[in-house]
């Protein structure tokens, strides 16, 4: 039987405010319910929200589980009658009653039987009832009313004495934060600060600038406009810990920010910003990393945070912005870990003009966005963040892995779009056979679906395997031929010659059966040992030669890595096998693969 902490549920019921923050952590109780609070009609959220009750087997009492907590709920880390121990909490008003917050804790055993014969405490003034917990929810992620009649009916959270001391002002965990607050403090890191940006439209003109705001409950995003933007943004440094009051809560605006987190303060004249010296408990970052093999279970556009060794940089390019007509400089990284796989993430702007990594080091990336082109890629957007040779575990543990026995690794790839050229995206312990890809049903899914084959290509259609390209580095849009030159839309600009990028559509067959692939100018490349504009030359000078090559190019078998995506053309569904991925055999690794075969246990 686990020892508890027996007489803390009635300490954290009957302690003054003043010594609530004493008692914030390293309790052992057991959790005699978790249960998941339902939201009001007028909650706009799609968080859930658990209320738990903890006993120390004298008494127990009821609290909130924070939000990002959630995870050991929906994973079965904790449930009924699982021993922890709290590694943090806090404690609100709300209705003059108080609210006790879980912010982290750790199992120390599951499957125990209930301990004790635990009672509630005795009665105190600010005792919580069950509907005041489940109110106290709905104040935290209800939007706040137009009324200035409801908001004067909220409740409002009582003062009490933070951490610095500093009396009379409530300090608040970033968790707890609602509408309904007013007369509040938190204490929070800087963890980003972007550059001010400006805009002008039919309706004027102005500037903005936001800053992403954490401590140990969660973030915050806190924007602010024109005159404030004056006021206040020389305030603020990245990595700086400050007291800040006097900013509204608002509902968040989830197209410009991708935090967890379903308010953000809007940074006003009369906002307060001190700085602060205590800043031991306040973490640096969050990271909720995911490793590079699980990017394919991401859907397009979400955010995630991954960490990684920068095994390649690619060179500093340019695209035009189709909304602004402006060049954005770009830089591709391709990055590594311990999953064996390799992503290529797209750096922006002065990050992309200024990123230099001779040392090949290891970089946290927070809150990049996901894309699907040819598979999966990463590209940071406005809040994300990176940063290089961060000082936490994860990097340290993956620098020397990397060091001792990563660099000898062969990496496999999401993506066509990576830099590299060694093709390592073919998994040839996963290896489907064709008719096994199509009974399967590989595609038929909302999602891409990927697979690795060999196959022999059988017939390429060769009436046209290439297009002209804008020859502008990463546009690759087509060009319309004016007659006195060509013409990139995107760009909008005219060349004088187009750059031809391979389009291809091949028919080919392994022993089951047969499948048509599309692929685009590294699946050319790869068939054929030229460019497309050398083979578009061959086609206008010789149709015999052309028809030659085409020949040849058939009867040769490549290990591919495909995407099996659906396709929609004509009100006709069908399924299309993109390459990501194409080598040719090399017949040193399949015979090292055979040898290692005939030596598992299969072959036993």
């Amino acid at each position: 039987m686990s020892q508890l902490s027996s007489g803390i549920c009635r300490r954290l019921n009957e302690a003054p405010q003043e010594e609530i923050d004493q008692l914030a952590s390293g309790h052992t109780v057991q959790l005699l319910s978790i249960k998941k609070v339902a939201p009001t009609p007028s909650s706009t959220t799609a968080t859930d929200r658990f209320r738990i009750i903890i006993s120390d087997g004298v008494h127990f009492v009821q609290a909130m589980l924070a939000t990002q907590l959630n995870d050991l709920v929906a994973n079965g880390d904790i449930n009924k009658n699982t021993v922890v121990v709290i590694d943090k909490l806090a404690c609100n008003f709300v209705q003059d009653k108080r609210l006790i917050i879980i912010l982290d804790l750790h199992v120390v055993s599951r499957d125990e039987e209930k301990i004790g014969s635990p009672t509630a405490p005795p009665p105190t003034q600010d005792a919580p009832a069950p509907s005041v917990v489940e109110a106290a929810s709905s104040s935290i992620t209800s939007p706040a009313t137009s009324s200035s009649t409801s908001q004067a009916k909220q409740p409002q959270p009582q003062p009490r004495t933070g951490p610095s001391g500093r009396g009379g002002r409530s300090v608040y965990p970033i968790e707890g934060l609602s509408p309904y607050q007013n007369n509040w403090t938190i204490k929070a890191r800087v963890t980003q600060k972007s550059d001010i940006r400006t805009w002008s439209n039919q309706r004027g003109e102005g500037k903005l600038f936001n800053v992403t705001l954490m401590d140990e409950s969660g973030e915050i995003r806190g924007t602010g406009f024109n005159a404030v933007v004056d006021e206040l943004y020389e305030k603020f440094e990245e990595g700086k810990v400050y007291y800040i009051s006097k900013a509204r809560v608002n509902l968040a605006k989830k197209k410009f920010s991708n935090l967890q987190n379903d308010y953000e303060l809007s940074l006003e004249k009369n906002t307060e910003v001190e700085e602060c010296l205590e800043t031991t408990s306040v973490p640096m970052m969050k990271y909720n990393f995911v490793e590079l093999s699980s990017l394919e279970k991401l859907e397009r556009d979400n955010t995630c945070d991954v960490i990684g060794v920068v095994k390649e940089v690619g060179p500093l390019g340019e695209i035009t912005s189709k909304a602004t007509n402006r060049t954005i400089p770009k830089r591709d990284l391709t990055i590594v870990d311990k999953s064996e796989y390799s992503v290529r993430l797209t750096l922006w702007g002065k990050q992309a003009e200024q990123f230099t990594a001779d040392d090949l080091p290891v970089i946290a990336f927070k809150g990049v966005k996901v894309g699907d082109f040819g598979g999966r890629t990463l590209s940071m957007v406005s809040s994300s963040i990176m940063t290089v040779s961060p000082d936490i575990e994860e990097a340290h543990l993956l620098r020397g892995w990397y060091d001792g026995i990563g660099t000898d690794k062969n990496f496999q790839s999401h993506t066509s779009g990576s830099s590299g050229g060694s093709f390592g995206g073919f998994n040839r312990n996963e290896m489907r056979h064709l008719s096994d890809v199509k009974e399967s049903q590989l595609g038929m899914s909302d999602k891409a679906e990927f697979f690795s084959t060999r196959a022999t290509i059988m017939h390429i259609k060769s009436e046209s395997i290439s297009y002209p390209a804008c020859p502008t580095q990463g546009c690759n849009k087509k060009v319309v031929d004016l007659g006195s030159g060509w013409k990139c839309e995107k760009c909008d600009k005219t060349f004088e010659r187009p750059e031809h990028r391979y389009i291809m559509s091949m028919a080919v067959a392994d022993w089951s059966g047969q499948a048509w692939l599309q692929g685009f100018n590294e699946a050319g490349l790869a068939v054929f040992g030229k460019t497309a504009d050398e083979v578009h030359e061959i086609k206008e000078r010789n149709e015999a030669e052309y028809n030659a090559l085409m020949a040849q190019a058939s009867g040769v078998t490549f290990n591919f890595s495909c995407r099996a995506k659906q396709d929609t053309y004509n009100d006709q569904t069908r399924v299309r096998y993109g390459i990501s991925r194409i080598t040719p055999l090399d017949y040193r690794e399949e015979a090292k693969h055979l040898v290692e075969l005939l030596k598992s246990s299969w072959a036993k």
